[in-house]
């Protein structure tokens, strides 16, 4: 499905996501990825969903993200909140979503100039 939003400046956006794939700005991505305002980053190393570990999640503190919104495919699910406790404690929102819900959503936060990143499971 194609996402239609006005692009402000070198914002980095959701423009698309499929079966497998999302794209960020018209270019692809067939693995997982991480998308800041300001850049997509390729060094989250996630095999999926069950590879989730506390060392995943702790990746994002640096980033000091108001949200993180993290698209775990066609399907919502859910990681044990343990895995991601270092991010609730340090008052950083985590949305698990499907990802096509997860880039409607990143789209519309970072256009509200909200500090929001996406992590997108592939």
């Amino acid at each position: 499905m194609k996402l239609h939003l006005a692009n402000p400046g070198d914002t980095k956006l959701f423009t698309a996501h499929g079966a497998g794939h999302v794209m960020v700005n018209g270019e692809r991505f067939d693995h997982s990825i991480v998308v800041l305002a300001e850049e997509v980053r390729n060094d989250w190393a996630v095999a999926g969903f069950e590879a989730l570990a506390e060392a995943h999640f702790s990746y994002f503190i640096a980033l000091k993200p108001d949200v993180l919104l993290l698209g775990t495919g066609a399907t919502q699910r859910f990681p044990h909140p343990r895995l991601y406790r270092t991010l609730t404690d340090a008052r950083i929102g985590v949305e698990c979503m499907d990802t096509p819900a997860a880039c409607r959503t990143y789209n519309i936060l970072v256009a509200e100039g909200r500090r929001v990143i996406a992590a997108i499971l592939i």
